[in-house]
């Protein structure tokens, strides 16, 4: 198991005030690099590493430390994680003395609260187990396995290159976590592609799936569901019968723009009419990775994706603290131009209306001065704060989708205007080649999943579908 003690400092950590750190367990530790220089290790006796320490950051975006980590601090500030291995038990204080140590000489505070200290540690026997990065705990010919213990389970850096490593060694991502750790966003999305999974230790029913609540079993080098006599899953008492108390709603809007590949594109600016119209100011930063780091700045979005053609672009943009934001957004080069795929959730608390009668206008928008593809406005009760509890939660049910005047045009207006169901779309755009909105309903209404489908099906011109049913996808 690895354990994450992390310093925010004022001031950046120079080299001076890491090798003072690093050298807190005693002379006779070695330090090397890995990563391409970004990460420093701490090794024992026999090459066992024990501490990692990542690059500094620089956070300029407020909120992300009290997101995160449930910390305030003033921005902006440097964020320095070191990772402790727990197979060795000083380990963990020496991470909690390179950490002590930036603060006493620059400032700052720590986390977790009191790991903090800055008396030298004795490192004594060290198992041997070889060289590699205190980050993955059990490796199997079918699985990583990372055991992590923090308040939410974020994207970072550090998590997104072991997904990486997983994916090209074709082994399974498996994070397994106590039961009151969440996930933010960006990890829930990575977390839920199969054939990765977050495992949660329960005291009482053991092992079970944080996402699905299908119980699970160590078998085969993996966690894998324990399936029942009959070849069933089965779902854990645990992911149902305790009500998350910070339970509200979510108002998801999922949208794609193609935009003509020139020199004076400028991306980032439909995700910013749609922000600034749901929550009244602009996005308050963006980052490939979290902490989100950079402030909002559309030229160095754009600048950014540029740089990385041909390979997309993932990036992650979250707002101000007063109102609970997350995008997520995949820049690509295509034959068509460059697209913009975003998935932005807004979270609402339980007794707080939704802005629904903003969706039409902003499809409107999008319409008419970013050209939009499609979009898709859902609703959905989960948390306020965008993090995922290893609860059941609904899925997200569908209120309004508007199709852009490109792909009305290849289907037929006259078709695309008469789907059957009760759906009346409305012209949105140039009379001439018009963009289609279809409100599918009132919000939280399950039936707008089969209206969704059999509209779906239509513009597609699939006449297999069924006129009735309806799709919980």
């Amino acid at each position: 198991m690895t354990k994450d003690v992390i310093a925010l400092t004022p001031t950046m950590p120079d080299v001076w005030a890491l090798l003072t750190s690093l050298y807190a367990g005693g002379s006779d530790l070695d330090v090397s690099a890995a990563a391409d220089g970004a990460v420093v290790q701490l090794h024992g006796p026999g090459g066992r590493p024990l501490v990692s320490v990542e690059s500094p950051l620089l956070v300029q975006v407020p909120g992300e430390a009290e997101r995160l980590l449930g910390l305030t601090a003033r921005t902006p500030y440097w964020w320095t994680e070191a990772r402790a291995s727990t197979a060795v038990p000083e380990a963990e204080k020496l991470a909690g003395v390179v950490c002590g140590r930036l603060n006493a000489l620059l400032g700052g505070t720590t986390w977790p609260e009191g790991a903090a200290s800055t008396k030298a540690v004795d490192i004594t026997a060290v198992p041997s187990a070889g060289a590699g990065q205190p980050a993955v705990d059990v490796v199997t010919d079918k699985a990583a396995v990372v055991l992590i213990d923090r308040p939410v389970i974020a994207l970072t850096s550090w998590l997104a290159e072991i997904m990486r490593t997983a994916v090209a060694s074709r082994h399974a991502l498996q994070i397994v976590t106590p039961p009151h750790v969440r996930l933010s966003a960006p990890a829930r999305t990575t977390l839920a592609r199969v054939p990765n999974r977050w495992v949660v230790q329960d005291p009482d029913c053991g092992y079970y799936d944080g996402l699905s609540g299908a119980v699970l079993r160590w078998q085969d080098g993996a966690f894998s569901p324990a399936l029942s006599t009959e070849g069933r899953a089965t779902v854990a008492e645990a992911f149902t019968r305790t009500p998350d108390s910070a339970v509200g709603r979510q108002l998801v809007v999922a949208f794609r723009t193609v935009h003509k590949a020139d020199d004076g594109l400028l991306l980032g600016g439909a995700l910013e009419s749609v922000w600034e119209a749901l929550t009244g100011s602009a996005p308050g930063g963006w980052g490939t990775a979290e902490p989100v780091n950079l402030p909002w700045s559309p030229r160095q979005l754009t600048d950014l994706a540029r740089a990385r053609v041909p390979e997309p672009s993932q990036l992650i943009v979250v707002g101000r603290p007063e109102r609970p934001a997350l995008a997520t957004v995949r820049i690509t080069r295509t034959t068509a131009g460059v697209e913009e795929d975003v998935v932005l959730t807004v979270g609402y608390g339980p007794d707080e209306e939704l802005p629904l009668d903003l969706v039409r206008p902003l499809a409107e928008a999008l319409v008419t001065g970013h050209s939009l593809k499609t979009m898709l406005v859902s609703v959905r009760r989960a948390r306020q704060d965008l993090t995922a509890a290893p609860r059941l939660e609904g899925p997200p049910i569908p209120y309004a989708f508007t199709l852009g005047p490109e792909d009305v045009h290849a289907i037929g207006v006259d078709h695309a205007r008469r789907p059957p169901v009760e759906v009346r779309p409305v012209s949105l755009g140039a009379a001439a080649r018009p963009a289609l909105h279809f409100p599918l309903g009132e919000a939280e209404d399950v039936a707008a999943w089969g209206r969704l489908q059999q509209l779906t099906a239509h513009l597609k011109g699939d006449r297999s579908q069924p006129s009735t049913g309806v799709r919980r996808g």
